[in-house]
């Protein structure tokens, strides 16, 4: 009784509102998680990411895309989104998308605590210049399709686990490919941007933190 309940609570308006509270709460929990152990982080690290920014900034200008960039800019943007779809038509997504989603918070919050600690208060303006873009974009695209896709793949466990009765089997619909079609243009825009943009952005910050 209480499973068909919590289905039909599911299905229901509050359901996706439950989902993205659900995730935004592993989301936060990964967030706290990364600033908790970036504090472990040795004087060594802080050190060398000090060198290599030193070195990036004594470039006359950026440096212009390669193939490789262009592949890390795309693998940085699409990671986490495109792997939320695909979890999104196996039934282990139902446990693996919390995880995921806490996995977010904690590479960017560990990521972003790093900058602030090897730069001080000129880190908070280093870590906008590396991650804000990024995050503009990419945040609001994983959410947009890790709640569907977190619907999907509970629905694809309960089909799986039901022992008796009959529930019925996610639809994959128009509106699921249309979602992930937009969300792919909007984050191979947010490439090209960062790919143009961000290293221009990004030099010109350092040469206010390191001068």
């Amino acid at each position: 009784m209480g499973s068909v309940g919590g289905r039909r609570l599911m299905r229901s308006g509050h359901g996706p509102w439950l989902r993205l509270l659900l995730l935004a709460a592993c989301f936060l929990v990964g967030l706290f998680l990364g600033q908790v152990l970036s504090a472990r982080v040795s004087a060594e690290t802080a050190r060398e990411l000090t060198e290599y920014l030193n070195g990036y900034f004594s470039l006359s200008t950026p440096p212009e895309p390669t193939g490789r960039t262009v592949l890390s800019a795309l693998a940085v943007y699409f990671r986490y989104p495109l792997l939320a779809f695909l979890l999104g038509f196996a039934s282990v997504g139902a446990a693996l998308l919390p995880v995921v989603t806490g996995a977010y918070g904690f590479f960017l919050s560990f990521s972003v605590c790093c900058l602030t600690a090897a730069f001080g208060p000129g880190g908070v303006l280093l870590a906008l210049a590396v991650f804000g873009l990024r995050c503009l974009i990419t945040l609001p695209c994983y959410f947009a399709v890790a709640v569907p896709a977190l619907e999907k793949s509970v629905a694809l466990a309960a089909l799986s686990l039901e022992k008796g009765g009959r529930p019925s089997p996610p639809v994959y619909d128009k509106a699921w490919w249309l979602r992930f079609a937009v969300v792919s243009a909007v984050l191979s825009a947010g490439v090209l941007t960062e790919l143009l943009v961000t290293p221009w952005l990004l030099n010109w910050v350092l040469g206010m933190i390191l001068r």
